[in-house]
């Protein structure tokens, strides 16, 4: 008899039904006889019906419509043994009749863990021919189907079960998967390790597969899947390495992009091809599947570390002093609005966290960001998130409209996570009209880098205005600019702190006050060099002094002898 497996893209449960009749109904009402309870599913949402020995779905008309390939179906779509088609969250993938094996009946008349109404997987013996790597990658294959089809798990509400138990569960059914395969010779022993071969199978049944490992390491800053058979990582001390893991397929990649995206409300298919999103800790993913990516499905992971880092450890690590530490403590408490400036890679979000956590605890703080990512240690934030638009290409919201949202929130303080277009604008406004502490990081090179290119995104926004008029807002709104670099070692440091002084003769005038000085690489081909003050105070402090508030100016004294004087820059 066929069948649809259906799986829940949102938490990833499983279930197959049998299409009984030959007019096989789906949707979110109760009368269908396939209930998927969800939104995003329509009352009556398709129908699966057979006709002269051929099976076909029709969409009934849904506000999402029945999506093949990506795209929404009309008329009548023919269903082949193994076509999958999407109905709102859930994935359905139709299998044609099959025969059934004389093992598999074996197994469903023993009462041992195996597919409810006979497994349709086919169950054959693992070659051993293509060595270890390839025998695990088969068993891997056909465990898993097994446990999609195994009724003990059916019966299991994954949602609602906490993650543990859930594992606990499904790694008693899989072992007794693995030993009726063995008895039955289906399973090469010596070839196969069965501690790593369940410990896979688990990680692809309930977590992100081989991932999972590369997540626990610590080391591991960002993963990088090419594709399904080649991941490379960046490891600290180390540099850009192959990783000695591999998915088994280039559908597995596929299913483990919808488990990372689904919980998140997005979405990738062909119409889709592309998705920023996160993982549960904060780390931030990007996917871009076939046909864009011609090797197949992509994924890139930039881990956030497990312990929120302080200033104190970036400190530790050399990326700044403890003078320059100090100093932007009081420029954040003193309500400055800074922009942090840095390329891709060098540790901006990084370190708008570690800014962000000198925000006072009484204050309400608003974070709007693409895809949340900063994990700030106060009780009052509230955090907004952009919405992609839905199949029909409605519904988006963007950085600029929450940013416009926020103002109306009563906020102390406004962080938006990257001023990419022309939410710049709306930023600089809300800076100069009674919004002082705000922080947002920008993509550039350099500080002066920073005002160019904060001067090119405010005219992404639309409006026609002059490029003087658009300097003086930047110059008022902006107070200091610190200047996050990812050196040729690898190591990420502040290389400088500026301050935006004024405006003069139409240019806008930064001075330093503190700065990297790269001397040279040792042996190992580290960088060699230091940090150290300018000898410029800047004006806010002696503003402070004046209202009475004690600044400690020894910070701001140099330590290193340079050939170089205070540096004030203008143009």
């Amino acid at each position: 008899m066929a069948s649809l497996l259906v799986r829940d893209t949102k938490n990833g449960r499983v279930k197959e039904v049998d299409l009984a009749k030959r007019r096989f109904t789906v949707g979110r009402s109760d009368w269908n006889d396939l209930v998927l309870p969800r939104d995003s599913v329509s009352r009556e949402h398709c129908v699966v019906f057979e006709k002269d020995g051929a099976f076909f779905v029709r969409d009934l008309g849904s506000r999402a419509g029945t999506i093949v390939d990506g795209q929404p179906i009309t008329g009548d779509v023919a269903l082949k043994d193994g076509v999958r088609f999407e109905v709102g969250e859930f994935e359905c993938q139709f299998r044609g009749q099959r025969q059934r094996t004389g093992a598999e009946d074996e197994r469903k008349g023993s009462g041992a863990a195996g597919p409810e109404g006979g497994s349709r997987a086919e169950v054959r013996a693992i070659s051993a021919a293509g060595g270890p790597a390839e025998a695990l990658r088969e068993a891997k294959k056909l465990v898993h189907q097994l446990l999609l089809e195994a009724k003990e798990l059916k019966r299991i509400d994954f949602e609602s079960t906490p993650g543990p138990e859930a594992r606990r569960m499904t790694e008693r059914v899989a072992v007794q998967v693995i030993k009726d395969l063995e008895d039955q010779g289906k399973l090469p022993t010596a070839n196969i390790d069965r501690r790593r071969l369940l410990k896979e199978v688990l990680d692809e049944a309930l977590g992100l597969g081989p991932l999972e490992e590369l997540l626990a390491d610590d080391a591991i800053s960002e993963i990088m899947v090419n594709r399904w058979d080649q991941i490379f990582v960046e490891r600290r001390g180390v540099g850009m390495v192959l990783a000695p893991v591999q998915f088994t397929s280039n559908e597995q990649v596929m299913h483990v992009i919808r488990r990372i995206v689904a919980p998140i409300g997005r979405r990738v298919n062909e119409q889709t091809p592309l998705v920023d999103g996160r993982l549960a800790d904060g780390s931030r993913i990007n996917a871009i599947i076939p046909p864009l990516a011609v090797s197949g499905p992509s994924l890139t992971i930039r881990k956030f570390p497990k312990d929120r880092l302080g200033v104190q450890d970036l400190i530790k690590f050399g990326s700044m002093t403890q003078e320059m530490g100090k100093f932007l403590e009081i420029a954040v408490r003193e309500r400055l609005n800074i922009c942090i400036s840095g390329g891709t890679g060098s540790g901006k979000t990084t370190l708008l966290n570690v800014v962000s956590s000198f925000i006072g605890a009484h204050e309400r703080i608003v974070t709007v960001e693409d895809v949340s990512e900063l994990r700030l240690p106060q009780d009052h934030v509230v955090t907004l998130e952009t919405r992609p638009a839905n199949l029909e290409g409605q519904g988006a919201i963007h950085i600029r409209d929450l940013v416009k949202n926020c103002l109306r929130m009563r906020p102390d303080r406004i962080v938006v996570g990257e001023c990419r277009g022309g939410e710049a604008l709306d930023m600089l406004q809300a800076m100069n009209t009674g919004h002082d502490g705000s922080l947002t990081t920008i993509h550039s090179n350099s500080p002066r880098d920073c005002i160019a290119r904060l001067e090119t995104l405010v005219l992404m926004a639309g409006m026609d205005l002059p490029s003087r008029a658009i300097r003086e807002q930047i110059a008022s709104a902006v107070h200091l600019i610190i200047q996050q670099s990812r050196l040729h070692d690898g190591s990420r440091k502040v290389t400088a702190i500026s301050e935006v002084t004024g405006i003069e003769s139409g240019v806008v005038t930064l001075q330093d006050v503190f700065l990297f000085q790269q001397t040279g690489f040792d042996e190992k081909h580290k960088v060699i060099g230091h940090h150290d003050a300018t000898g410029n105070v800047p004006k806010f402090v002696q503003a402070l002094k004046r209202r009475g508030i004690d600044v400690d100016l020894s910070i701001f004294q140099r330590k290193q002898a340079a050939d170089d004087g205070p540096r004030r820059r203008r143009g």
